[in-house]
């Protein structure tokens, strides 16, 4: 009876992103099988694999379990939420003790920590692992965020190493830590992911409406910023973007698309989590309310019309190219502001839910693959190496040195859109967090005052240790 092949990695979800990353691990020479419900999509994977690689699709559950070989290492990419738990079920009678189930989407991490709880039980490992980097990525080289059970780890290890982004010959994957340590990184990376689109979205309109550049100059704008400090793949892509015309009017596409932005709930998870840790994160919590501004276009129409305003308007003798140069810092200087939230928010994560987290390595290994990768991540990564214990990146005295040298250009270009009239709401937050982080004395006295004369709330003086109330007035 001939011997059936056994395949190292199974991939759960055969659809963009599974199946691109199931035939990047096949191309570094592991054999691998791919179960989905629909034979078509089992049938494109086997036509894209590459000759001489082995790779095989299936819809049947106990072939793929049983082509596997032990300990087996499941990775499921289907819809986070209840989908996740669906196929669990269905896997879960055909395993052994000791296999173990990888979590490739984008699940909250508190389901993370469930399903980990859960599956301990039958005594099989559970993964939640963040990928980055888009369909190109999958298939070419991801940012990969572990977590969970070191030893499990250690069985797909090899597999994450030669796939993952290469950055200097270093992965992009690394061990993060414990329990749901993976999933809570990569819902971070897109929480800042919200706020830099956001950012570079408010420059684009700061310069169309406000300045009135044309596409062809904002497409070499942000081709010359990708060249310099601001190189990110982000910046990159947006003046990509410029560049597309439509094949059915001959227009810019950009033009064409429509304003109404859509999202999965990867932002509103990391504001809602920064707030229960008590962790400001203005920038990210911004950007996400501007995506629900947008859903409201018919209102935004009608207040158009009803709410116009006259602007001041862009002086004649004003120097655009130095007007422009400006935005480019101001966007600098925002985006890390950005980045400092979302590594202060994983700081006070890890403390809390005993992650363990290195964040230089959380740096290194966002610097190739995923979707904030820039050129920034290496002075990031450079700043936790020399002062682990780093609380926020704005102490760090090369960052704060970027910084204060910029930080005027910021208040150039959000006093230009304050004039001009056009939003720049993530612009204006990463500033007065700035501001604020900056302040030795904040006016929340007042706030503690106004507290303890409704509510009795009780506040503490700074003149003398302990809690105190007054009878006001």
């Amino acid at each position: 009876m001939k011997k059936t092949l056994q395949y190292d990695f199974g991939m759960v979800g055969l659809g963009v992103m599974g199946r691109n990353l199931l035939l990047n691990i096949a191309d570094h020479g592991f054999p691998v099988i791919g179960l989905d419900n629909d034979p078509v999509k089992t049938t494109v994977l086997e036509a894209e694999a590459v000759a001489g690689t082995k790779v095989k699709g299936t819809v049947s559950a106990p072939e793929f379990i049983q082509s596997l070989s032990r300990p087996r290492a499941v990775m499921l990419l289907v819809p986070a939420g209840k989908a996740v738990d669906a196929v669990v079920e269905e896997l879960l009678p055909l395993l052994e003790p000791g296999d173990i189930i990888i979590d490739g989407g984008n699940s909250y991490f508190a389901d993370t920590e469930r399903r980990m709880a859960y599956l301990a039980q039958k005594e099989i490992h559970f993964l939640g692992i963040g990928v980055s980097g888009g369909e190109k990525g999958a298939r070419f080289g991801p940012s990969i965020m572990p977590g969970g059970n070191r030893q499990a780890y250690e069985r797909v290890r090899p597999v994450l190493e030669a796939v993952a982004a290469k950055v200097n010959g270093e992965p992009c994957v690394t061990y993060l830590g414990t329990g749901s340590a993976g999933n809570y990184v990569k819902m971070v990376h897109n929480g800042i992911e919200y706020g830099l689109m956001q950012l570079i979205a408010e420059t684009y309109d700061l310069m169309k409406r406000g300045l009135g550049v044309p596409d062809d100059e904002l497409q070499r704008i942000y081709e010359s910023w990708n060249a310099g400090e601001l190189q990110s793949f982000l910046v990159e892509i947006t003046a990509h973007i410029f560049r597309q015309g439509d094949e059915h009017t001959g227009e810019r596409l950009v033009n064409l698309i429509s304003d109404r932005a859509r999202s999965k709930g990867t932002g509103k998870w990391t504001s809602q989590n920064a707030m229960d840790l008590q962790v400001p994160l203005p920038t990210v919590d911004m950007a996400v309310a501007m995506r629900d501004l947008s859903a409201l276009k018919d209102e935004r129409v009608q207040a158009a019309k009803m709410l116009a305003v006259p602007s001041a308007g862009i002086s004649e003798n004003g120097n655009r190219q130095q007007v422009v140069v400006q935005i480019g810092n101001a966007l600098y200087v925002a985006m890390i502001i950005t980045y400092a939230q979302g590594m202060a928010l994983l700081r006070t994560a890890s403390e809390a839910y005993g992650f363990g987290l290195r964040l230089d390595e959380v740096a290194r290994i966002w610097r190739g693959g995923c979707i904030i990768r820039a050129a920034c991540l290496e002075d990031f990564r450079k700043a936790y190496q020399i002062n682990p214990g780093l609380p926020n990146l704005l102490l760090d005295p090369t960052v704060a040195g970027m910084l204060k040298k910029r930080q005027s250009d910021l208040r150039a270009a959000v006093t230009l859109a304050v004039g001009t009239g056009v939003p720049v709401p993530a612009l204006m937050a990463s500033l007065a967090y700035f501001d604020g982080y900056r302040s030795g004395t904040l006016p929340t006295n007042l706030i503690q005052a106004q507290r303890d004369y409704f509510g009795a709330h009780t506040y503490e003086r700074t003149d003398k240790d302990g809690i105190f109330h007054t009878q006001w007035g």
